[in-house]
């Protein structure tokens, strides 16, 4: 998260008081939105959510963007195989992102129907992995 590709998702961590989880020894997989993604999306949004009196929501954004264990992209295509062509994931925060394919390409589906594109699998990290996603996934 120290990356320069990370530079506003790890700020957010900071402002949401989830460092800690971060840096904890518990396994999670991240699915990081791109720089690109996070301009394209935020305009107000992100600058609205890193305000102290919207913590809470910011903490709800990021952690709908995490998932308990370490799931690889070969760990999340045999789910996938398993369940017919696709696999829900459970978030962190609570409701469920569905993985899908497209092509080669795995897709995220929020609650809302948007998806994300994984555009760079597998970072693996000491506590997990990150994989870079084309745009910001939501909560309901």
């Amino acid at each position: 998260m120290n990356s320069p590709e990370y530079q506003t998702l790890s700020a957010a961590f900071t402002a949401a008081g989830l460092s800690d989880l971060l840096n904890s020894n518990s396994p999670f997989t991240l699915f990081a939105p791109s720089e690109e993604a996070l301009k394209k999306w935020s305009g107000e949004n992100l600058s609205l959510l890193m305000k102290p009196e919207n913590r809470k929501e910011l903490r709800t954004m990021l952690t709908y963007h995490m998932i308990a264990g370490r799931f690889t992209a070969a760990r999340i295509l045999r789910a996938m195989c398993r369940g017919a062509g696709t696999a829900v994931l459970t978030t962190i925060q609570g409701d469920e992102i569905l993985a899908s394919m497209q092509g080669t390409d795995i897709l995220l589906t929020d609650c809302s129907g948007h998806t994300a594109r994984i555009i760079v699998a597998d970072t693996s990290q000491g506590n997990g992995v990150i994989h870079e996603i084309d745009r910001v996934i939501a909560p309901r």
